[in-house]
């Protein structure tokens, strides 16, 4: 059941690796292409406040799914798998990965190109993968038992004896 709700958090984190990440990416690439210098007051301004919250909001989930013990490591380690492998193809074939982008034309696939073509998205599946090599986040916790020896009587438990 861990692992099931894994799958399930690897396709959130997925979405939001692709809709916040390449939100916020966007946002800021054009924004320092622009010629607009990065200042915190500039960073600050309202029209910035949805793709820094949307890259926040990928960032704090995918620290808490790296972090937190109880969480499956294939809520990391399928979307880190993908984007390793996206990354591999992007070197390999170039713009034949890039047709393959979902929603091209949108804000997010253009950010989420930027991610491939930088080298982010390489280094984030790398990242992602660190649960994968640890073998305490493939097995739940182990749950203690306070149980007393000195209160059971094994052949009368078994009903060896009348």
């Amino acid at each position: 059941m861990r692992h099931l709700l894994g799958l399930l958090l690897a396709l959130a984190m997925s979405a939001a690796l692709f809709f916040g990440g390449g939100l916020g990416v966007w946002r800021f690439t054009t924004w320092h292409g622009a010629g607009s210098g990065l200042t915190l007051h500039a960073l600050a301004s309202e029209p910035n406040y949805v793709p820094l919250a949307a890259m926040l909001g990928a960032a704090g989930l995918l620290g808490i799914l790296l972090v937190v013990q109880r969480v499956s490591p294939l809520a990391t380690g399928l979307p880190g798998l993908a984007l390793l492998g996206w990354s591999a193809y992007f070197v390999l074939r170039g713009s034949k990965a890039l047709s393959y982008v979902p929603l091209q034309g949108s804000h997010y696939a253009a950010g989420f190109t930027v991610l491939l073509d930088s080298g982010i998205a390489a280094f984030l599946g790398i990242v992602m993968l660190a649960p994968f090599m640890l073998p305490s986040r493939w097995h739940g916790p182990e749950i203690e038992l306070d149980i007393d020896h000195e209160d059971i009587d094994m052949p009368t438990a078994v009903g060896l004896l009348p």
